[in-house]
């Protein structure tokens, strides 16, 4: 019995060391999959908005005369349409996206199409979808709805 114990005492150690590395490795697998998340940090201006396929807004076709756009801005968004504000809070996570509480003007003009599509689509946007570094896409859940932005070109100040 007394030669049997030191063997048990070096195979936990053995044992204890095995499973600090496993965990260890695991710890470094998860950490390097990790998904980039990408900086949407600017103006964008809006291209379209897609409800459905018979239902859309293109703002350069409906009022070219006034740009309409979504500025982020450390983790606060403010849409400015041709009549109205709309602003909140973000989060981001890898290409995921989640809206905070949001708060919005409520003037009524002439043609707020591009607006009311707005207000029914960006609380269902989800993930955010890069085609290049300058254009954004801005998914649902639902295949059919989502808004497809382009970066504006910075200006001197």
């Amino acid at each position: 019995m007394n030669k049997i114990l030191p063997f048990a005492a070096i195979a936990a150690i053995v044992l204890s060391a095995c499973a600090s590395k496993e965990n260890k490795a695991s710890e470094t697998a998860t950490s390097d999959t990790t998904v980039e998340t990408k900086n949407i940090s600017g103006k964008w201006l809006i291209e379209n908005v897609v409800l459905n396929d018979s239902t859309s807004a293109k703002p350069s076709e409906i009022t070219p005369e006034t740009p309409q756009y979504i500025l982020f801005n450390d983790g606060q968004y403010m849409v400015q349409t041709n009549c109205n504000t709309i602003q909140g809070d973000y989060t981001t996570a890898g290409d995921s996206i989640k809206w905070g509480a949001s708060l919005m003007t409520e003037m009524a003009c002439e043609n707020m199409q591009v607006e009311d599509l707005i207000r029914q689509i960006l609380p269902n946007v989800t993930v955010t979808e890069f085609t290049n570094d300058s254009t954004l896409r801005l998914n649902t859940n639902s295949a059919e709805q989502y808004i497809t932005l382009t970066k504006a070109p910075e200006t001197a100040e």
